[in-house]
């Protein structure tokens, strides 16, 4: 279905470099993708080289900016269709990898692909803000990681209570810059902006690693209900 060879290419330019094998489990996750896309809305990429560029490649272009240890433990939260986590764990399989989402159906998909490709990963069933009060999951990943369209304020209190104390959440963003809007939620939740890191993919689209470190621990207020998480951002 994918163009292997444009995929290769591409993510080797973000430092990421593909085996034949996980070519392969890409192939096989975009026309599961497609396929399970016409039952439920997964995502408005459905065109094949866009699904290279704008889902894997981008979710990819973490390898180039930041040092994921061997064995690291990390969440993505909202994971949607699976991204960016998903081909995260196909180039790095050792990785201890959690998905969390709201809707079961989403992760109905996301358990059919891993069994497909033969990966493992937990899937958890609940929303961001619940799961980040569970002593079970709070303040006991390495990454947190997200790919979504809330603000940065926004992300940042959904994601950083997941992360420990020396860890870090990596938010994937357009290219607007919400880093100055974001300060005051990510020094109240304990983290430090440490790194911003811009990027453009092969078609043009410019993007934003966002590199956000656990300083010290998330007060027990947060986080809040997602109604006051939205309505009334730190």
């Amino acid at each position: 279905m994918i163009n292997k060879e444009q995929l290769k290419n591409e993510a080797r330019d973000f430092s990421a470099e593909l085996s034949e094998n996980a070519l392969d489990k890409f192939d096989t996750y975009a026309k599961l993708l497609c396929e399970w896309n016409e039952k439920i809305n997964l995502t408005a990429i459905t065109e094949p080289s866009e699904i290279v560029t704008k889902h894997f490649t981008d979710s990819l272009a973490v390898f180039k900016f930041v040092d994921i240890p061997n064995g690291a433990k990390i969440i993505d939260v909202g994971c949607g269709a699976g991204f960016p986590s998903l081909p995260i764990k196909i180039f790095r399989p050792d990785l201890d990898l959690f998905m969390l989402d709201s809707l079961q159906k989403r992760l109905n998909f996301i358990n059919s692909v891993l069994e497909t490709i033969e990966l493992s990963a937990t899937t958890v069933h609940s929303r961001g803000e619940d799961a980040g009060r569970q002593k079970d999951f709070r303040e006991t990943f390495d990454f947190a990681v997200a790919r979504a369209v809330a603000s940065l304020p926004i992300l940042t209190e959904y994601c950083l209570p997941f992360v420990k104390v020396g860890g870090a959440f990596i938010a994937f963003k357009g290219s607007a810059d919400e880093t100055d809007e974001a300060k005051n939620a990510i020094r109240e939740l304990g983290g430090k902006i440490e790194s911003v890191f811009e990027y453009t993919l092969p078609n043009g689209d410019a993007r934003q690693l966002v590199v956000v470190r656990k300083i010290s621990q998330t007060p027990t207020k947060y986080p809040r209900t997602s109604k006051k998480i939205s309505s009334k951002p730190l």
